[in-house]
């Protein structure tokens, strides 16, 4: 039989159009969960203290049935600056947003950028926190600011002009957020068939810590692990954490204990009534390990909520799952609340990612991995190629089961903001998987700003301004002292691998472009101690 030239385009036609069909039914969904300041300790599946309370079975199925990174960690330990690194595949100075002021210019918003160029249908619905319109995303419904934990207000796109289109919804905002997501699908996301990107972001368990009413009871009879390191710790840190002769021991670093005379959860939940000083430290660390808890507790049953809906709609096994959170925290260790510093529980993120078709169930992976490699990973797994302007890397041969010959032994960290909101100097290191270098050069970047900035808390009483603090290097052996309670900075015995790290960091600072030449004030400082 013959074919004429029209029954063979008509057939070229036909075959062309299926194989479209066919790549874009391919395309798996991609949803991106991320929580707020949930540290990867407060999970069963790393282990640790909290670990036996079993605070997230719903999150510890999902990384048994995915692969689980041990070595997850952030680049600027601080909601917006975090954030815009996940965004943009860039660590701050370049990206710059350096501290919790500083806007992702709108332009920036490269993941979803690229997630569209690659046929997603994209969609950011919870915490966004990062000023400027999220308009490189189809759909939008976004938390103001930290936004609000009972009845949140969200911003959507309307008629009027960023950020003037809002709408408010009653109830708990880890319900509320959980519910926007369910309706997207329900009645937003459309059947084109497309593939979507959905970033799912959770305000929980960041402070205060204003759990869901229902959680009242949950652990009210349990006894929470302490660490050793909120009562005795006397070979750690160093004069830019404590001072010459402990001078700044109550200065430096909001507390569990009454410490801090400004900000110490003795004084905020009202503990110091107990007999005893380590009392009330023990009762205030208690009543903030609870409620962190509890909303860790309202995360992990919504996130069991949303993966069953997945399961009902089909969406379960042709859909990505990350899960991770925007940083660490410190949960009463170096008697530390919050986050910010380059100690393990505040830059240790968890991360799991689920995906059948490419991830082996009940994988584990050790190889240094942080924020930055979000975007390039995310891109890679939607079908598209690493942009050059990207300085992560792409993890898909990590989530294949290989391991890159060239890949980092080390990941680079740095926080800016010095002396704000927690009275945390600024400093930058390097992490390999057994040592970690840091160097506190105590000042703070914008130098119109330096001297004017207090405490968030504003009390009239609190004369500290943000000003200069101690420069000084902290390194820890983390294989022979995980717990980071000795600085071997001094110690003969690591001169060798503390001029080894001093090497890589003043080369990796050098390839990331890291090396302050807009603030010349901050390079001379560095300078200066950089042989001490």
């Amino acid at each position: 039989m013959v074919f004429g030239p029209l029954f063979c385009v008509l057939l070229f036609v036909s075959c062309k159009q299926a194989e479209e069909k066919a790549d874009k039914k391919q395309k798996p969904n991609i949803i991106y969960i991320m929580t707020d300041d949930h540290a990867a300790g407060a999970t069963g599946m790393y282990g640790g203290r909290l670990a036996s309370l079993n605070p997230t079975p719903n999150l510890d199925k999902l990384g048994s049935e995915g692969m689980v990174f041990d070595n997850c960690f952030v680049t600027n330990s601080i909601c917006t600056p975090s954030r815009a690194s996940i965004m943009t595949g860039q660590y701050s100075q370049t990206n710059g947003v350096l501290d919790l002021w500083n806007e992702l210019d709108t332009e920036k918003q490269y993941l979803p950028q690229e997630m569209k160029k690659l046929g997603y249908h994209t969609a950011m619905i919870g915490k966004w926190h990062l000023h400027n319109e999220p308009k490189a995303f189809d759909y939008y419904k976004v938390l103001p600011g930290q936004g609000k934990y009972f009845d949140p207000v969200f911003r959507v796109r309307g008629e009027k002009e960023w950020p003037n289109n809002t709408v408010e919804y009653k109830g708990h905002s880890t319900d509320v957020i959980t519910d926007q997501v369910l309706d997207w699908f329900e009645n937003i996301k459309g059947n084109d068939g497309a593939p979507f990107f959905l970033m799912y972001h959770l305000k929980a368990p960041h402070d205060m810590f204003e759990f869901n009413p229902k959680y009242a009871n949950y652990l009210e009879n349990k006894f929470i692990p302490e660490p050793e390191s909120l009562y005795n710790q006397p070979l750690w840190g160093s004069e830019a954490t404590r001072g010459k002769n402990d001078s700044l021991i109550n200065t430096i670093g909001s507390s569990i204990s009454k410490r801090h005379p400004y900000r110490s959860y003795v004084n905020v939940y009202k503990t110091g009534g107990q007999p005893t000083e380590k009392e009330a430290t023990s009762a205030a660390y208690q009543e903030y390990l609870k409620r962190y808890l509890r909303c860790v507790k309202g995360v992990d049953d919504n996130l069991g909520r949303f993966f069953d809906y997945l399961k009902k709609k089909g969406l379960w096994e042709n859909t990505i799952i990350v899960y991770t959170s925007d940083q660490g925290m410190m949960l009463g260790e170096h008697d530390f609340e919050d986050k910010r510093w380059m100690y393990e529980e505040s830059i240790h993120m968890p991360l799991i990612v689920r995906y059948p078709d490419m991830v082996k169930k009940g994988s584990r992976t050790d190889l240094m991995v942080n924020n930055t490699d979000f975007a390039p990973t995310l891109i890679e797994l939607a079908g598209g190629k690493q942009p050059d302007y990207m300085q992560g890397e792409s993890m898909v041969d990590i989530l294949k089961g290989h391991a890159p010959d060239d890949w980092r032994t080390s990941t680079y960290y740095r926080y800016w903001m010095q002396m704000v909101h927690h009275d945390i100097p600024a400093h930058f290191g390097i992490r390999s998987k057994e040592h970690k270098l840091i160097f506190f050069y105590g000042r703070y970047h914008n130098l119109e700003k330096e001297g004017t900035l207090s405490m968030y808390w504003n009390d009239e009483a609190h004369s500290n301004k943000v000003g200069i603090t101690p420069a000084a290097w902290e390194f820890y052996d983390l294989k022979n002292d995980p717990d980071e309670l000795v600085n071997q900075y001094n110690n003969p015995a690591y001169k060798e691998v503390i001029d080894k790290m001093k090497a890589e960091l003043k080369e990796t600072r050098k390839e990331l472009n890291e090396e302050d030449h807009d603030y010349p004030h901050l390079k001379e400082i560095i300078d200066k101690h950089w042989d001490d």
